[in-house]
């Protein structure tokens, strides 16, 4: 009886995935695992700035931040550029997640809104990718005596011209209720364990996947929750400084309320899990062709 469930299971998946668009389905496992290591490493330094933080001290960082920590590690770079293939790779996904809607959200207004937060994943993984790139690039021009010209990126000179413009205040802050939109979505993706029906089955039952999945998803919401409220504010407000408060900002957000050394330990916990879960996702994920 398990063999056979096992080879239904193993059928379904490769029916799934079946099309001949190898790549795709590569292209998605290999940006599900970037996405979470990058997860883990923000995790596990957040952990670390929170055990700090019972002393008085800690630094949190953001993606960013975790990236630098990996090129920094012996072997970094490689591991680095690796990272900006995958998530190259999930860039593309996500684009394919939401014009084609493989995973048959529909075009009713909550389809459409859950495929635009897929592209809109796919412009942040994106950026993502090209400054995980560019510090290998400027590592190698510096290697071959061309100097670089710094991984840096223009964020901040883009929210500043954004904001300059008459229309600028309000698309930033429709991006925060964007935001504010998708961590109520991954709510209720953990709550339902709506996450199921896009795993391997033989795997989307266990407890052990359930626990991480959800916990992570919650934790994951949390800070999309703080980062749309730095949008909005900045919005609101006309303070470009506000809209480049991300994952670092809210997650010293987190630490600097009344028992926050352990408000940030529970969510930098919850990202580690959001880590593991995109592991997960790189192994049992079901990959549905276009």
């Amino acid at each position: 009886m398990a063999n056979t469930a096992r080879s239904t299971a193993d059928a379904a998946g490769r029916k799934a995935e079946e099309g001949g668009r190898t790549g795709l389905v590569y292209a998605a496992r290999g940006g599900y695992a970037a996405r979470g290591i990058v997860y883990l490493v923000v995790g596990v330094l957040a952990l670390m700035a929170a055990v700090r933080g019972f002393g008085g001290g800690g630094e949190t960082t953001g993606a960013r931040g975790a990236i630098q920590q990996i090129f920094s590690l012996p072997g970094g770079t490689w591991m680095v550029g690796a990272m900006a293939v995958g998530l190259f790779g999930f860039t593309l996904w996500r684009f394919v997640q939401g014009v084609a809607d493989v995973d048959h959200h529909g075009a009713d207004a909550k389809g459409l809104a859950v495929r635009a937060g897929m592209v809109g994943s796919g412009v942040v993984n994106g950026a993502l990718a090209v400054y995980a790139a560019s510090l290998v690039w400027t590592f190698a021009a510096t290697m071959s005596g061309g100097g670089g010209g710094g991984a840096g990126g223009g964020s901040g000179g883009a929210t500043a011209w954004l904001m300059g413009r008459t229309w600028g205040m309000w698309l930033i802050a429709a991006f925060g209720v964007v935001a504010w939109g998708v961590a109520v979505v991954l709510v209720i993706k953990a709550v339902k364990r709506k996450y199921r029906r896009n795993l391997d089955p033989r795997v989307a039952g266990e407890g052990w996947v359930d626990g991480i999945a959800r916990f992570g998803l919650c934790a994951k919401a949390l800070v999309l929750a703080l980062i749309g409220s730095f949008l909005v504010l900045a919005g609101l407000s006309g303070d470009s400084s506000q809209a480049q408060q991300g994952l670092p900002a809210a997650l010293t957000t987190l630490r600097q309320q009344p028992y926050g050394a352990w408000l940030l330990g529970l969510t930098a916990a919850g990202l580690v899990a959001f880590g593991i879960y995109g592991l997960v996702q790189a192994r049992y994920r079901i990959i549905r062709q276009p």
